[in-house]
């Protein structure tokens, strides 16, 4: 099936969420998924839409072990599993991987250490709007 970005944005929302509401509800102070992303390249004719969403956990909570009860979750489900300990951030981060597309979830560290940072991929879609230009916020 053919998507288009409205389609893969959905999709890929709608797993950033997933993931934070599989976090227990009282350690999440905030969840701010972003309403917009960016379309990337997968090809000359293929692309991808790109979002994020950060979760602001409430104080006292340790980031690393909410990361590895999310890795956990999403063991021996429809995603690969790769982790970086530490990832560039300094911390440990999950990254959920599918194994027939170039849909990716990294799922980590933010900029503060309250917060994860879940960047999202979706699966790669031609883009059909030629007449459309193709960067900027989606």
């Amino acid at each position: 099936m053919e998507l288009t970005w409205q389609e893969a944005k959905a999709r890929t929302q709608a797993l950033e969420l997933e993931i934070v509401n599989s976090i227990p509800k009282e350690r999440v102070a905030k969840g701010d998924q972003k309403a917009t992303g960016v379309l990337l390249d997968c090809s000359d004719t293929l692309v991808n839409w790109n979002g994020a969403t950060i979760v602001t956990l409430t104080a006292g909570t340790d980031l690393e072990r909410v990361v590895r009860a999310l890795e956990a979750k999403y063991q021996g489900n429809r995603f690969n599993i790769k982790t970086r300990d530490p990832a560039p951030s300094g911390d440990y981060e999950v990254q959920l991987r599918s194994p027939d597309t170039a849909e990716i979830y990294f799922i980590g560290a933010g900029w503060d250490p309250d917060r994860i940072l879940i960047t999202s991929s979706s699966e790669c879609f031609t883009w059909v709007e030629s007449c459309k230009y193709k960067r900027g916020k989606f």
